[in-house]
């Protein structure tokens, strides 16, 4: 079922702040502007690298998922890992099946990628909260 990790999320208080680590002190050459998805409450920019991507998070209101998690963690940190999956919809029946907590009520939402995802819960995850997006059609990212 789990197809190829797409990225791996970092949050971040400052996203401009983080380019500057990933570009200067680590030498990534491929990084997105960043951009507001207002409706999840934040600002993305995604690192490209040769295998997978870097999505930076920065809070987007006071609403945002994201303060909490800078509230506990104030330099920021992994916040998610993203795995891509052929079907949304039969992944988040299939976790739910298996007992996992699905996060907002099961309802898919758009993500990043502009492809329908969901997060299962730590508690199920050995810990670390899990997105899973439903694979890009014709390898877009």
């Amino acid at each position: 079922m789990i197809g190829k990790l797409n990225h791996v999320g970092v949050a971040t208080p400052s996203i401009d702040e983080s380019v500057k680590l990933y570009r200067d002190v680590l030498g990534a050459t491929s990084i997105t502007d960043k951009w507001v998805m207002e409706e999840q409450g934040v600002w993305v920019c995604f690192v490209n690298l040769p295998n997978s991507q870097i999505e930076l998070i920065e809070p987007y209101g006071e609403k945002s998922p994201i303060n909490a998690f800078l509230a506990k963690n104030p330099a920021g940190g992994q916040h998610h890992i993203c795995y891509e999956v052929e079907d949304i919809i039969a992944a988040r029946d299939d976790m739910a099946a298996k007992g996992c907590t699905v996060l907002n009520n099961g309802v898919p939402r758009i993500g990043a990628h502009g492809v329908p995802v969901i997060f299962v819960h730590p508690k199920n995850m050995g810990g670390v909260l899990v997105e899973l997006m439903e694979t890009p059609k014709d390898g877009a990212h």
